[in-house]
């Protein structure tokens, strides 16, 4: 089934979806007539290919921001445009209504074979219901050197996503007092405070802030209970109501958690790929971009709620 990418879901059914497998991202309008005979092509081919990608549609009227910073990325100013999405970064992408067997090559080069497929659900049927494996090799890189900050961050991702706050207080204290902090595992502290200061009575919070919109105590700890449960645009909307009220609540507090929730949403750089030349006998139509892109792409999300905070604070 096709889905509609809009700001409130591009993070959770794009960036996300295409960490488990790749997603084909339809860019589109209803005034186009090229966009209308592409459509049905692509919804035959993502029901030919059985799975083995999802497609997804944008409607570049509606959508402005995200179709926007997508073109400006590969520099198209065209529809329809197709952006191929694999391990939550845009990797490739073709422009206009290519013939299907065109697009079938496209595909072939970024989506696995059938073979390939069956393989990993095997493997992956041996090894879901064991994530205590990945955990421990995080450990162990941890263990075996301690000052690797990346890899500590890696491994407190690991236990917070899973709620395992007291082995990651244990993972997090030894870096919580350094003295030139590290904005991942700053933005960690930040997460473990609030799985720590769960349960909390939300419907309590809630009634208090309809009494009263400037508790501000009562509003983070709403915050707090968004971030802990991963609802992080929600914590942010809270987080930012005290920060448009009072910037300096509670030594910033509020700000300095709104911080640490775009940090842990916004995504590392790729490694750059080595440069290929152009294939002269590339099809019209098709995007060259290894080796351009190594930069960390933008999340329009992510872009979106950095204004809103430069906005309140300046």
């Amino acid at each position: 089934m096709t889905t509609d990418i809009s700001l409130q879901n591009f993070e959770s059914d794009l960036i996300q979806a295409s960490m488990a497998q790749p997603v084909l991202l339809d860019i589109w309008a209803p005034w186009c007539g090229p966009c209308k005979a592409l459509g049905p092509v692509l919804e035959t081919l993502e029901a030919a290919y059985a799975g083995r990608f999802k497609l997804a549609k944008l409607n570049a009227d509606e959508q402005g921001e995200i179709s926007g910073q997508l073109s400006e990325m590969f520099g198209v100013r065209s529809i329809p445009f197709c952006v191929m999405f694999k391990d939550g970064q845009p990797v490739d992408g073709f422009v206009g209504a290519l013939p299907e067997a065109q697009i079938r090559e496209f595909l072939d080069k970024h989506v696995a074979a059938a073979e390939e497929v069956e393989a990993e659900e095997e493997v992956e049927e041996t090894t879901e219901d064991d994530p205590a494996s990945a955990l421990e090799k995080l450990q162990e890189a941890v263990a075996i050197n301690p000052a690797d900050d990346a890899a500590r961050n890696d491994y407190l991702r690991a236990l917070l996503s899973q709620g395992r706050a007291a082995e990651a207080r244990r993972a997090f204290d030894p870096v919580a007092n350094k003295v030139v902090p590290d904005a991942r595992l700053t933005a960690c502290g930040h997460w473990l405070a609030a799985l720590e200061a769960m349960p909390m009575d939300v419907d309590a919070l809630s009634a208090a802030l309809a009494t009263n919109k400037r508790d501000f105590e009562a509003r983070f700890k709403l915050a707090q209970s968004h971030f802990a449960a991963q609802r992080l645009t929600q914590a942010m909307d809270e987080l930012l109501e005290i920060v448009m009220r009072d910037k300096e609540w509670n030594a910033q507090l509020a700000r300095k958690n709104y911080v640490a929730i775009l940090e842990l949403m916004t995504k590392p750089a790729p490694v750059p790929v080595k440069a290929t030349k152009p294939d002269p006998a590339a099809s019209k139509g098709t995007l060259e971009l290894a080796g351009k892109i190594n930069t960390a792409p933008s999340d329009p999300v992510v872009d979106s709620y950095r204004r809103k905070l430069s906005m309140a604070l300046f």
